[in-house]
């Protein structure tokens, strides 16, 4: 772990739970949950840092202009991520707006949990340098055309704008290469995957106390 990006509770054994989009990764986050095991959301912290009333918001609004909120003022995350997937300028502007923030919000919320270890679930762990964060990386893997379908499945996406999205996040070989630990989500078993989020479960909760040990 970098000891740049320590949280003030440095005590926090901290897995880091990646993959590309459709593979997974909120399904089995929950399966953690159930193991009474806290999990900090990116996806939900970079939703919070844009919520009505932030000023997060009004610089998005200045910048992508009015037409980017709804009636009531909330952000259109949809029209906001069509649009930074065609213009890398726009991209790049928000992308140093937010992670700034999101980066802050997540180190708050890693000292405020209690469990033996803490789960952070960010898509772009390993692209956005989270996994700086993270004493362990856990990435959820399957194919492309399976994320195509699965997401197309979803979100009633446009197939197009989904391999922009695949495009757009580190190969898949890449992110693969930066895990200490894999899950392949290929299957449908929720059983299967149960086991290996309790292995997992388990063998984590040694390297944490083991951590903790080392560190007294």
């Amino acid at each position: 772990m970098s000891t740049e990006y320590i949280p003030k509770n440095n005590a926090t054994f901290i897995v880091g739970l990646t993959g590309g989009i459709g593979s997974g990764k909120t399904t089995i986050a929950k399966l953690f949950e159930q193991l009474n095991i806290d999990v900090v959301d990116a996806d939900i912290v970079a939703r919070e840092v844009v919520e009505l009333g932030k000023p997060a918001l009004q610089k998005i609004i200045q910048y992508f202009g009015e037409s980017i909120v709804s009636k009531s003022g909330q952000l259109n995350r949809s029209l906001l991520r069509t649009i930074i997937f065609s213009d890398q300028k726009k991209k790049e502007w928000l992308n140093e707006l937010l992670h700034p923030l999101i980066r802050q919000s997540i180190l708050e919320q890693i000292n405020a949990t209690t469990s033996q270890y803490c789960l952070l679930v960010a898509p772009l762990l390993i692209e956005n340098n989270l996994h700086h964060l993270v004493n362990r990386v856990l990435v959820i893997d399957i194919n492309e055309d399976t994320q195509v379908f699965r997401v197309t499945k979803r979100d009633l996406s446009n197939k197009q704008e989904i391999k922009r999205i695949i495009a757009s996040q580190i190969p898949r070989e890449q992110r693969i290469a930066k895990a200490d630990d894999i899950i392949n989500n290929e299957r449908t078993d929720l059983d299967f995957i149960k086991k290996q989020v309790t292995k997992l479960h388990k063998m984590y909760i040694k390297l944490a106390i083991n951590e903790n040990n080392h560190r007294q």
